[in-house]
């Protein structure tokens, strides 16, 4: 620890990126990597509100810096600022954050719903974007809902008689009000954006890498997270097979249309939550079947196109583990949660990059003994020849700051490959 103190931010930066970027290509950096994902952490940490982090730029800005430098970890993502108004103007049906309405949440919360019906899989097939447009966004969002009376979008073949017909769509009372909505938001959003741009780049500029540059979800969570619902997919499993297995299909197309290409210079990381294909939510059947060949298909386009993909198993994978071998060797990094850690170094050592899974509940209520003798364990048995980076299961939104520096500085210590 004390070599960095020595090291200026921007060599820091350097040093940090590397080192993580050397354990995913399965090299031995000098020492384990750190990924800790702080989210809401700041708040406890500094004694400020949680919902500063949509009401008091300068404020949440402040405090994700102070933790950021106090703990030190190589790389780290903090719950980025966002301004509450216009996620009130936007009017999410599905989302709650702290201080909207007043509530007093500590972290902001995605409530479940079915916004779209087993029957209604076929317009989804046909076309996604005018699915999304016209049904999906007008059911989950108030700024959205007059688009929901639009009868048809314009297709290709209309020419100017598409145009016509839809210029004639956006004059009706319930879509010009959604469309003054939105432009009040766009205009909000051109406001705020030096901030929201110069928010990343002030934490950069402290010596502190971004995780990832953007985000996606798999397929099928595409549809269970966003239209079915997690009763609707389930059910679909039996009940809709076909169109479901076509919808998955459909939705990434889409995806990979719309994904674009690495950017010269830039992380070029894209993180990859995994909701619905653990244990408890398919069988390792319905998971074969239904989630990972779209997901695979994913990460392989990924690949191909010069990303590295951060795949974040949430849930239990442990039964699954021997799928991800299909993945290009030290191609991607893989973020577990409550999958056996140990399981998952004897079947991807050698091939893929591992991360995780300390105990939230251990870092919350724990002793900072206790969590070094958990970091120990795992550093022992899963660090051994590279290809791990210590972290937390999930957000140490709340940790005790105590042991959430024990976690840190034990793996600086100990955690040294020379």
């Amino acid at each position: 620890m004390g070599a960095e103190m020595n090291l200026s931010q921007a060599d820091l930066y350097k040093q940090r990126r590397g080192r993580f970027d050397e354990a995913v290509r399965l090299e031995m950096p000098d020492r384990v990597p750190l990924e800790i994902s702080y989210g809401y952490f700041p708040a406890k940490y500094c004694g400020v509100r949680h919902d500063a982090a949509y009401y008091d730029y300068e404020t949440w800005l402040a405090a994700c810096k102070k933790t950021l430098l106090d703990f030190g970890a190589d790389m780290s993502t903090v719950q980025p600022f966002f301004p509450g108004d216009l996620l009130e103007l936007t009017d999410p049906c599905a989302l709650r954050w702290p201080g909207r309405d007043g509530a007093k949440l500590q972290s902001h919360q995605i409530t479940g719903g079915e916004y779209m019906s087993g029957a209604e899989y076929a317009d989804l097939i046909a076309n996604p974007t005018d699915f999304v447009l016209r049904r999906y966004l007008p059911r989950t969002s108030g700024a959205m809902k007059g688009f929901g009376s639009i009868d048809t979008m314009p297709s290709a073949d209309m020419g100017h008689r598409g145009v016509l017909a839809l210029a004639e769509a956006l004059v009706s009372p319930e879509v010009a009000t959604s469309l003054e909505v939105l432009q009040r938001i766009g205009r909000g959003l051109q406001q705020w954006r030096p901030k929201l741009d110069a928010f990343p780049r002030e934490i950069e500029d402290l010596g502190f890498p971004s995780f990832y540059d953007r985000i996606v979800l798999a397929p099928y969570d595409v549809i269970a997270d966003n239209l079915r619902g997690m009763r609707g997919t389930m059910t679909d499993l039996y009940n809709h097979r076909d169109e479901l297995l076509e919808a998955c299909d459909a939705v990434l197309k889409v995806m990979l249309d719309n994904l674009g290409f690495p950017v010269e210079g830039g992380l070029n990381r894209v993180c990859i939550p995994l909701h619905f294909g653990s244990e408890g939510f398919c069988s390792l059947k319905q998971f074969e079947t239904f989630y990972w060949p779209t997901l695979k298909g994913l990460i392989i386009e990924l690949i191909e196109r010069g990303f590295t993909p951060l795949v974040f198993t949430e849930g239990d994978y442990t039964s699954r583990l021997e799928y991800l071998l299909e993945i290009p060797k030290g191609k991607a990094f893989l973020h577990f949660d409550s999958t056996d850690m140990f399981r998952a170094k004897d079947v991807l050592e050698g091939h893929l990059c591992i991360s995780g899974n300390v105990a939230t509940t251990l870092l919350a209520i724990g002793t900072p003994d206790e969590v070094r003798d958990v970091a120990k364990h795992l550093i022992d048995y899963c660090g051994r020849d590279g290809g791990f980076v210590m972290s937390s299961r999930t957000p140490t939104d709340d940790a005790r700051p105590e042991n959430l520096k024990a976690l840190i500085d034990f793996t600086k210590e100990y955690g040294r490959y020379a």
